[in-house]
């Protein structure tokens, strides 16, 4: 019998369509091209374990355990899908080819979606780069932005009974937008219930000039805000942290003061950018200052290589990274992959910016907010007001989202 994965180890330096990640973005497309009838495929993808990142907030929050955000690569791999389990270093698109650190693997057709790095470095005292080593994972500091920090978060918020609380959000894009303000909205939740929320100063410190993009949403999370008694910073980020002494360095943007914040617990984001390999190479976008691949918003291909796409976090377009605009880019991206594999002359098919993000404002409510390219919003059950924090919604971001991720999503069913 035929082994479902043909073996990294085989004698193969060529395939019709090299995927350069196999996380969600390209697991999907993967799929996808797999029930199209297309047969020589390649994920180059190192890890072992893939990650359904959307239910960390929840683990950092106490309302899901970390192990069912998890499951072996090798389950999700569509069948005989080359895995090659190896890591991507270059790309060179004029002469067709991917290099990673053993060989040299020539292409037809490139997908990128390798995702995006977290660059804990980028602010002084969070990553390993200090001479003390990182505070993130330590001392008060957490992040529900790795695995390994998000069930800390939780040890955090539940042993807190009094102090300061700050989140922060850095400025550029990051992976689930929403994501930084859920948890503070979970931790307030959290210390209400337990009767010590009066005893907390909670500090939420966002880049942007307001809490959200889509006003429609905004104005619900300022209630949500106002309700927990949270303060607001906007237009200011996070620039240093000393964690042994459990202070931070708060810059405004509108003004271009800096002050320093005490705290007694801190969940931070860290900036986020493309891989070095990929920002440093030819098919980054130009205009990009954190190095993700130039694409055409629409079409998912690149203007410059025709035979390259691009979707997910690396994809550098207009709207929010998220698993949700991943299940719409796919089936485009394949559909026009697929036409340009066949010659076919066609108006091509287009991707109109959706995104979603279930803003997490309590235990068991969530506003579901979806939305396109111009910001409008634009609803999967018109039928439901999901402007209004909603029980359901919380059903289907804990249950109905994941299962719909293992059992549709990744295998090109949705």
């Amino acid at each position: 019998m035929p082994s479902a994965h043909p073996a990294s180890g085989a004698a193969r330096d060529h395939f019709q369509v090299l995927i350069i990640g196999g996380g969600t973005a390209g697991i999907t497309v993967a799929a996808r091209l797999r029930r199209a009838g297309l047969c020589d495929i390649a994920v180059l993808e190192p890890a072992d374990v893939h990650w359904y990142q959307p239910l960390w907030t929840l683990v950092g929050g106490g309302r899901a355990p970390l192990g069912v955000t998890h499951r072996p690569e090798a389950s999700v791999m569509p069948r005989q899908v080359h895995w090659i389990r190896e890591a991507a270093t270059a790309v060179d698109p004029e002469a067709r080819t991917v290099t990673t650190a053993h060989r040299t693997i020539g292409y037809d057709h490139l997908v990128m979606a390798p995702g995006l790095q977290l660059d804990w470095d980028a602010i002084p005292g969070l990553g390993a780069a200090v001479g003390l080593g990182a505070a993130v994972g330590h001392g008060a500091v957490s992040s529900n932005y790795a695995f390994e920090y998000a069930p800390y978060t939780w040890e955090l918020i539940r042993g807190l009974r009094s102090g300061t609380a700050v989140f922060t959000q850095p400025s550029g894009p990051v992976k689930c937008g929403g994501a930084p303000q859920k948890i503070a909205y979970l931790a307030a939740d959290h210390w209400r219930r337990q009767g010590v929320l009066d005893r907390i100063r909670v500090v939420l410190v966002l880049p942007a000039d307001s809490m959200f993009g889509v006003p429609v949403w905004r104005r619900a999370l300022e209630r949500v805000a106002e309700r927990y008694g949270i303060e607001v910073r906007l237009n200011s980020e996070m620039t240093s942290v000393d964690g042994a002494a459990r202070r931070l360095t708060v810059a405004d943007h509108s003004t271009g003061a800096e002050d320093g914040l005490a705290f007694d617990l801190l969940h931070a984001v860290p900036p986020q950018r493309a891989p070095g390999w990929v920002e440093r190479g030819p098919l980054a976008d130009p205009a990009s200052p954190y190095g993700y691949v130039e694409v055409d918003k629409h079409t998912l291909q690149h203007p410059r290589h025709r035979n390259v796409f691009a979707l997910g976090d690396v994809a550098n377009l207009p709207t929010s990274k998220t698993g949700a605009a991943v299940r719409k880019q796919a089936p485009v991206l394949v559909a026009n992959l697929l036409a340009e594999i066949n010659g076919e002359h066609r108006e091509q098919r287009r991707y109109d910016g959706y995104t979603s993000c279930p803003l997490v404002t309590a235990r068991g409510k969530v506003l579901l907010a979806e939305f396109d390219y111009d910001q409008r919003p634009a609803p999967s059950i018109p039928l439901l007001d999901t402007t209004k924090e909603r029980r359901d919604m919380w059903l289907l971001k804990r249950y109905g989202l994941p299962a719909l991720y293992w059992r549709g999503m990744l295998k090109g069913l949705v």
